[in-house]
């Protein structure tokens, strides 16, 4: 089934994906690999104080990710004559790198949707059924093309991270995904794994 979808997103549209579904995604993204992930981490959910500097960020993070989504990316960015920015290339980058602070992100934000490529892992499925939140696949291979979903950078946020690690703050149109992860407790990847060790069992005769 096809959804179109317009952040920021509610429960009850989260419940109505399913592996499979194919998503025409709209609104406002943040990209966030590794380094945001740890910040986010580290500096806000077990923070057991927010330090006065991050106070600002964190509030806006907070507006920006109830109901939105994160997409692991680590974009070719263009800055423009006039100091704003265009995404040259936007593909999505492996997202198990993030499983150790997914779930806790996903949480402590209210997170509804997480874009990468490859999956993710049990933490991670545990609190897409918990929240609800849903994982989305994106098209590795496909960053130009991917780029043309992006209409707007609306900004960034820790640009000292370096372009990649920063948190790109961007509008999309259209932006095709795959939910490969529900809030039902069911992932495509695991399936493809588990039906995977089957064939390959056969094929050894195990």
């Amino acid at each position: 089934m096809h959804h179109k979808l317009t952040t920021p997103i509610t429960d009850e549209a989260i419940r109505a994906l399913h592996i499979g579904d194919t998503v025409s995604l709209n609104g406002i993204v943040i990209t966030g690999r590794d380094a945001a992930h740890k910040f986010l981490v580290d500096r806000y959910v077990k923070a057991d104080v927010i330090a006065a500097e991050d106070k600002d960020l964190y509030d806006e993070l907070k507006k920006l990710l109830d109901g939105g989504i994160i997409y692991h990316c680590g974009p070719v960015v263009k800055k423009n004559e006039d100091g704003t920015y265009s995404f040259v290339a936007a593909g999505p980058t492996t997202s198990i790198r993030e499983e150790p602070y997914q779930a806790d992100v996903i949480r402590h934000f209210n997170v509804k949707g997480v874009i990468g490529k490859g999956g993710m892992a049990a933490n991670t499925l545990a609190a897409c059924a918990e929240q609800p939140a849903v994982y989305m696949h994106a098209i590795g291979g496909a960053a130009t093309l991917i780029a043309q979903s992006v209409k707007e950078v609306v900004t960034v946020h820790k640009l000292e991270f370096g372009v990649p690690e920063a948190m790109w703050v961007i509008r999309v149109e259209d932006f095709p995904v795959v939910i490969s992860m529900d809030s039902h407790n069911k992932s495509i990847h695991d399936i493809v794994q588990a039906e995977s060790q089957v064939k390959y069992k056969e094929l050894l005769g195990i």
